[in-house]
């Protein structure tokens, strides 16, 4: 049995963004974008890529809100009225599939103890290999070219 699951971001932090207009958009770091290619646009709120002609917003995100020396933040894309993704355990999409990753794994108080990076299409065997460390409380998955934090990885079972 799969010891991980994906999840994407809560919808509800971003619902509210996407009524404003685009200078309250450029006050908090954010823009309004049109998908106008089939990648390049990844939700990290429903884990698979906007299609052609998604509104989404490209906006920083604090996604390891941690006392810690690895607290961090980037820029992630949310497409409008996406919904939550809460993958079945050990269903990697193509959403991450297609790029190469960077799997970072953490303790139980959000130290980084093991990382590596990967092809995407081998990011199940390197979640599989890392959740065998017991010391793993989490992973995250960061898209390893531009760095952009994609995903939480929890454990099941």
């Amino acid at each position: 049995m799969p010891r991980f699951r994906l999840v994407g971001l809560p919808s509800d932090a971003f619902e509210p963004l996407f009524a404003m207009d685009d200078g309250e958009l450029a006050a908090r770091g954010a823009r309004r974008v049109v998908a106008d290619a089939s990648t390049g646009f990844p939700c990290r709120v429903s884990l698979v890529d906007a299609d052609v002609g998604d509104e989404l917003l490209l906006l920083p995100f604090e996604h390891l809100a941690a006392r810690s020396p690895y607290r961090a933040s980037g820029p992630v894309f949310v497409r409008a009225r996406a919904r939550r993704a809460v993958l079945e355990p050990g269903v990697v999409p193509p959403y991450v599939t297609r790029r190469l990753m960077s799997v970072r794994a953490y303790d139980a108080h959000d130290m980084m103890v093991d990382a590596e990076v990967c092809a995407g299409a081998d990011v199940h065997a390197s979640l599989e290999r890392l959740l065998a460390d017991d010391a793993v409380a989490y992973i995250h998955l960061h898209n390893a070219k531009r760095g952009c934090f994609s995903c939480r990885v929890e454990r099941v079972g």
